[in-house]
């Protein structure tokens, strides 16, 4: 079969590709073994301010806009949206940061973001009340996947099985039963073991995150204190998640999920049960930014990683960056160029 793509890789850097493929009419397969990836248990958050400090995230409007275009392409062919506008809401640990805030308000990068019409929220501890951030919204990542996944399944665009480097043949551009001219390699953390880009600086970044249950009402937002709150369905909730630098092993530690539940405590004093703890490595890069780009010796090989705790946001604006480099020779940001690690 001759295709004009093959994507390695199934989290949102692979599949917000193969929108792009979708959209402009590009045949391709992508290869992903099916199991759950580390953007398939996201928060799914899109948030343009960093919570911790009160600071701009880098191309955050431009990010948050490509976002909402892309869910909103999908439509017609995924038969929803799945973006829940409900804002994020940062609760304040105390007067010193609650007067952060509104000064940081007036900065010029953050002005459009940070609302100075504090909240009090009814359900969870909030002394010091709620700052709302404006353009912050969340996908709903379960159903989105599942709907994805089964549009690829039902147009077979495909092969679920781990990529096997041994069947790819770059003097034919082939690989197994599949010709093809360009292949873009979407692969998180796996990148390590990919023969061909294993030099770059993709480092996994742990992160835990439960679902619980409760009867408890919880006010209609992206609630952030130490983690994050929201509601997933009528009963259930997301709380996290996590960051644990310098971890190698992929499972679930105690005093992890432990850090989740006291931090949940601190806001939360309504019964609840977990329901499902899950684990996973983020793809990150030292510098914080996305790597995507071309392969140095092969011109038809191309990478997109790196997305890290924004996965929404990157995936959606840079796999659209990197199609129209490679079909219309556009400019990749320097920032994010592979080109910085060549």
């Amino acid at each position: 079969m001759k295709l004009d793509y093959i994507i390695v890789g199934g989290g949102y850097a692979g599949v917000m590709f193969a929108h792009q493929l979708i959209k402009n009419n590009k045949s391709f397969i992508l290869i992903s073994d099916g199991v759950r990836s580390a953007s398939e248990i996201s928060a799914g958050v899109c948030n343009p301010v960093v919570l911790k400090r009160f600071t701009g995230v880098w191309n955050a409007k431009n990010e948050i806009e490509t976002v909402r275009n892309n869910f909103s392409e999908m439509g017609p062919y995924l038969g929803q949206n799945f973006i829940n506008s409900e804002n994020l809401v940062r609760i304040f640990h105390d007067d010193i940061e609650r007067d952060l805030w509104l000064k940081k308000s007036e900065n010029e990068d953050l002005k459009d973001f940070l609302d100075t019409d504090f909240i009090k929220l009814k359900s969870v501890k909030n002394d010091y009340l709620s700052g709302r951030v404006h353009y912050s919204l969340r996908v709903d990542v379960k159903a989105f996947f599942r709907s994805f996944y089964s549009y690829l399944e039902e147009h077979k665009l495909w092969l679920k099985e781990a990529f096997d480097f041994s069947e790819l043949n770059l003097g034919t551009n082939t690989y197994k039963d599949f010709s093809f001219d360009k292949i873009v390699f979407c692969e998180g953390v796996n990148v390590n073991n990919n023969p061909y880009f294993s030099n770059l600086p993709v480092k996994g970044n742990r992160g835990h995150s439960i679902l619980i249950s409760s009867d408890a009402e919880v006010d209609p937002y992206i609630i952030k204190k130490k983690f994050f709150l929201f509601k997933t369905s009528q009963k259930q909730f997301f709380v996290g998640g996590t960051y644990e630098w310098d971890q190698t092993v992929l499972e679930i530690i105690p005093e992890s999920v432990n850090k989740l539940t006291s931090g949940l405590e601190e806001i939360f004093d309504k019964e609840y049960k977990i329901d499902e703890v899950n684990v996973a490595f983020r793809a990150v890069v030292h510098d914080r930014r996305p790597i995507l780009g071309c392969h140095e010796e092969h011109e038809n090989m191309y990478v997109l990683n790196g997305m890290g705790a924004r996965g929404v946001m990157n995936s959606c604006f840079f796999s659209k960056q990197l199609f129209e480099h490679i079909e219309y020779k556009k400019e990749i940001f320097p920032e994010v160029d592979i080109k910085r690690f060549q």
